[in-house]
């Protein structure tokens, strides 16, 4: 569903379009059925560094999206994304789902958004109309920008027998990978820009 948000082809007549139709996307996938450890989430955010800084062959990752959340805060998830910002690697994250103000007590906040770290992009999700949408966390100083995250239609399939279409979902996780579409967008015809310009200019 993310991926279809963030680089879906437009105008070829099939699925959605996204927000930039010339991306490669790589995958690493943490979760499953049952969530994930943070662990494991801090082995994904160390692979695209490491795709990014290694000797031979790097690759230019531009940005990650990370429609993902839970858990406490953890200082070793905080530094595998603060190292991602040193190798100059954008971190966009949904805000959560919780209709709280995640700048408060320590008990509204939600990881990894509550970091808010200087190569993090924090995502509220709105709705069609503009508006905040009523599930989305929010906070002035830790949640950056909001972006379409209400009845999303991606390339998540509801094919089933006599039927095909796609489905529709909500949330700061569907809002987040129109931010990171826009990030490569911006890197593309920017490439000498930074991390902190591409933020900026979001």
């Amino acid at each position: 569903h993310v991926a279809g948000t963030i680089g879906g082809v437009g105008g070829n007549g099939i699925g959605v379009a996204g927000v930039c139709w010339n991306v490669k996307i790589l995958n690493a996938k943490f979760l499953g059925r049952r969530g994930g450890t943070t662990a494991n989430a801090i082995l994904a955010v160390d692979y695209f560094t490491n795709l990014k800084t290694r000797a031979t062959n790097p690759l230019n990752i531009v940005a990650t999206s990370n429609s993902w959340g839970g858990g406490g805060s953890s200082t070793p998830l905080r530094t595998a994304i603060a190292n991602a910002g040193a190798a100059d690697h954008l971190f966009v994250a949904a805000a959560g789902n919780d209709a709280f103000n995640i700048d408060g007590l320590s008990i509204f906040r939600s990881y990894p958004a509550s970091y808010n770290l200087a190569n993090q992009i924090n995502v509220a999700a709105t709705t069609a109309t503009g508006t905040m949408a009523s599930f989305s966390n929010y906070g002035r100083t830790s949640v950056h920008v909001g972006a379409p995250g209400n009845a999303i239609v991606s390339t998540y399939s509801t094919t089933v027998v006599g039927s095909t279409g796609y489905a529709s979902l909500s949330g700061t996780s569907m809002a987040a990978p129109h931010v990171t579409g826009v990030a490569a967008l911006l890197r593309g015809r920017m490439p000498g820009w930074t991390v902190a310009q591409v933020k900026a200019a979001i």
